[in-house]
């Protein structure tokens, strides 16, 4: 097993750096914190007071467990205890994080100030019982929510909530690195939303947020709150020893390059720890295979179930705050969670932290290796690799997990189906003033978008002002995790009636809830009966299977516009927004834990649209020309089998000596005869060897068939490579991105081409960052594929095989060394 341990990262301890309290910090606050045993501060709690007294919006970003919390508490409960009237809005993303810090905000606050400055934090969620809603909105003074609930049930009825409206000082937003993608783009508008309102009452706000480490915290921040912003990053909390051990499964078929799973291996580690009795949490991606993990370790643990839990979403309320009480007070060992335990829900300090494959995000697997630690005690950390090529290229590459990260969060308010609807939400809420913009966007595009809904009816102008006249109430028609206005609800049988589990988007709908497919939901499986996309709805049956579904779809693209373009000799990189067609076609049934294929099935769905914004990559002539010339694209030779030479006799025979393609007849020289389908594609011989997979060819005619599957296997491969390394740059899911590619494509002028794009209509800035990422993606492409032990083409490296079996990597390398060369010149 220590063989498989490919790197181990010590990081040393940490002496706190102290800084006295405030001189003017009010003495409640003196009180409060010492009786939680603060009396003083780390270097950055200091400073974000300072700038937050200062009246400057900050963002904090400093390592887990590094006490952010009270770099926005201190600013925020002064405030509110020196003046009266003064109101705060918390923003958290889940409400198991919101009713932890309320929980806290409760003991630091307890009976400070005077009846008429007493705080009394109150969480307004789903979940809050509607007999205190009122009291919470005529009453409060901190309010803890999150932001689906500031969307749908506060700024819609904002008359409600006037009195802490007009006297909002202070907007705190916890962890914005997770608002990237289409989630922020929506909380980017939200807020702005949030501002108009404000500003219509008279109050002005300040925002003071916090992030794990990404790239661009400044940027990120100034976007969502569209002000400039402080950047706090000099962290000056203590910490233990910290061990962070990079751990890559062995290699069981060395040909294909397949490894050990990263589950079973995680479960023989965590073995490890139960025996020596260390507290840990294991982090894995997805529910399903926290329910795996956990059936497995209690079947062979009996004796220690009460010590060994799972934590998810999907668990009742009740049941995980007795988890995490649990693990509060050692009663609890082993935890198997999905993400919903890596952000800052107090659990005190485990021990040891399991990550079964790279949880997506570098900030992720900060935020998750940073739960272990008891305060000055050592911690242990240890990443599991999965055989997926972003997980191998990052146990080769520890320094993008350890040192300075490379990942952008990035959001698109601006995207013109998101922006639409906030501004009819907008609109619902107050009306719209000729010359007035909707935060950074200009007032003449408003008038624009609002001239436009005027049109349908939505919208009533009158008196330069443009008045919401539609039936319908916007904000409950708009999702914050999606972009499309025609979710598909997914109804699943319950007894003699159909219940609604949860919803996909349109554009979504055909790859997720195809018939057949296996949709999960709160730890459990239900099969896709059917998909009725006019209606938009998908019945589905509760089933328990040991496996999932992967779509299998047709895509093409068409320019729209070119944004950017270089022209290089050997190949040119274009920005630019397309149009992409895709289809579902069919899909494959994997088994969980060993990912064996179950079966292909066919399926016949009405083809989708999307205009979005792609970024891709197309080789010139000359670059072509080069490979042909240097026999880049040539095949091995391959022993056809004991029929092989009576085969091709009678092939070229009934093909009556003629090319099929340019007709050339048999002069001299016997033409060649070509499989239809690649001969490594079928089990024998025999089988690949039958006449109707047999096509008689001239020798320039085979040359070019040849080529052609071979190219798509380098340009496949390139592709898979892209697709799976891009995330390491733009801090997104594979899923975020579409990746198509194509030997004769018109994007290209007709030549091989890779796309790379955002799967999501009107795109939210992933395809323009990975533009201009260019050189260095290809690079991390390069050595990546140079480095893989397979034959031709693995999990690893550039997939499972090239295009119908016919391998790839070295296909896909002719291609990256002919372009990484104009980088070195």
């Amino acid at each position: 097993m220590a063989e498989n341990i490919v790197g181990w990262h010590t990081e040393p301890p940490r002496a706190a750096q102290w800084e006295p309290l405030p001189e003017r910090l009010p003495s409640p606050l003196i009180t409060a914190l010492s009786r939680l045993g603060i009396d003083r501060l780390y270097g950055h709690q200091r400073v974000a007071w300072e700038q937050a007294r200062a009246g400057q919006d900050v963002v904090i970003v400093t390592a887990t467990a590094s006490g952010k919390t009270l770099c926005y508490n201190l600013p925020v409960l002064a405030t509110l205890l020196e003046a009266a009237n003064a109101t705060a809005l918390y923003l958290f993303p889940t409400k198991a994080l919101t009713q932890d810090q309320h929980t806290l905000l409760e003991k630091m606050t307890g009976d400070i100030g005077t009846p008429n400055t007493r705080i009394a934090p109150a969480v307004y969620d789903g979940d809050t019982p509607a007999n205190k809603r009122v009291g919470i909105r005529n009453r409060a003074r901190l309010v803890l929510t999150n932001p689906d609930m500031l969307h749908t049930a506060i700024l819609p009825h904002h008359t409600q909530w006037q009195n802490f409206l007009s006297n909002l000082r202070f907007v705190v937003i916890d962890e914005i690195h997770v608002y990237r993608g289409v989630f922020g783009s929506h909380l980017a508008n939200v807020l702005r939303r949030l501002r108009r309102v404000a500003n219509f009452y008279g109050a002005s706000l300040q925002h003071i947020m916090t992030s794990a480490t990404i790239a661009n915290p400044r940027q990120h921040a100034e976007r969502l709150a569209e002000k400039s912003v402080v950047v706090i990053d000099q962290d000056g909390s203590p910490g233990g020893e910290r061990h962070f051990l990079l751990y890559n499964p062995p290699i069981v078929q060395a040909e294909l390059g397949i490894r050990r799973s990263a589950i079973s291996e995680s479960l023989r580690l965590i073995d490890d720890l139960i025996i020596h009795d260390v507290q840990s949490l294991v982090f894995a991606r997805a529910r399903r295979t926290v329910e795996l993990m956990l059936k497995d370790l209690l079947s062979r643990w009996q004796e220690r179930r009460e010590r060994i839990r799972g934590y998810r979403s999907g668990y009742l309320p009740v049941e995980r705050r007795r988890i995490e009480a649990g693990l509060r007070q050692a009663k609890i060992c082993t935890v198997i969670t999905t993400n919903a335990l890596e952000l800052g829900i107090d659990i005190g300090g485990v021990d040891a932290i399991l990550l079964v494959g790279y949880p997506g995000s570098i900030a992720a697997t900060r935020q998750q290796a940073g739960r272990a630690g008891r305060r000055e005690n050592a911690s242990l950390a240890v990443f599991v690799a999965s055989g997926g090529p972003l997980d191998q290229y990052l146990v080769r590459h520890p320094e993008f997990l350890l040192e300075k990260s490379p990942e952008q969060a990035l959001i698109n308010p601006d995207n013109l189906l998101i922006l639409l609807k906030h501004l009819q939400c907008a609109a619902f809420e107050l009306p719209f003033s000729k010359g007035e913009g909707f935060g950074s966007t200009s007032a003449p595009v408003v008038e624009e978008i609002l001239s436009l809904l005027e049109g349908t009816g939505e919208i009533h102008q009158g008196n330069g002002r443009f008045f919401w006249s539609a039936d319908v109430y916007p904000a409950a028609q708009v999702s914050l995790r999606s972009i499309s206005a025609q979710p598909v609800l997914l109804q699943a049988q319950v007894e003699d009636s159909f219940v609604t589990i949860g919803s996909v988007d349109r554009e979504s709908a055909c790859w997720m809830v195809h018939p057949g497919a296996i949709y999960l939901h709160e730890g459990s499986s239900f099969v896709v009966e059917t998909l009725d996309l006019e209606n938009r709805r998908a019945e589905l049956t509760l089933t328990d299977v040991d496996y999932f579904t992967e779509a299998r779809q047709r895509v093409d693209a068409e320019c729209l516009q070119i944004l950017s373009r270089q022209e290089e000799r050997m190949g040119t990189r274009v920005f630019g927004e397309i149009r992409v067609t895709t289809q579902v076609t069919g899909y494959r049934r994997l088994r969980w834990l060993t990912q064996e294929n179950m079966g292909e099935f066919p399926l016949e769905l009405p083809a989708t649209n999307m205009r979005t914004i792609a970024y891709w990559i197309s080789l010139s002539s000359a670059g072509l020309e080069q490979l042909r010339q240097t026999g880049s694209w040539c095949g091995e030779s391959v022993s056809y089998g004991k029929n092989w030479t009576r085969q091709k006799e009678l092939t070229r025979r009934r093909d009556e000596y003629t090319c099929q393609v340019c007709g050339r007849k048999e002069v001299k020289q016997a033409h060649h005869v070509h499989h239809k389908l690649p001969f490594r594609t079928f089990d024998d011989y025999e089988q690949a060897n039958q006449l109707e997979n047999l096509v008689t060819l001239c020798p320039s005619c085979h040359q070019r068939a040849e080529m052609t599957v071979r190219m798509r296997s380098g340009l496949a491969g390139l592709g898979y490579l892209l697709h799976h390394l891009a995330p390491l740059l733009v801090m997104c899911d594979p899923n975020d991105l579409g990746v198509w590619s194509e030997p004769q494509s018109a994007l290209g002028g007709a030549t091989p081409t890779v796309v790379l794009y955002d799967n999501y209509p009107g795109g939210v800035g992933l395809s323009e960052s990975l533009y201009h990422a260019h050189e260095r993606l290809l690079n991390q492409a390069k050595e990546l594929a140079q480095n893989c032990t397979c034959m031709d083409g693995c999990p690893a490296c550039t997939g499972p095989a090239g295009e119908l079996g016919s391998g790839g990597r070295q296909e896909t390398l002719a291609i990256l060394n002919l372009l990484c060369s104009e980088f070195a010149a």
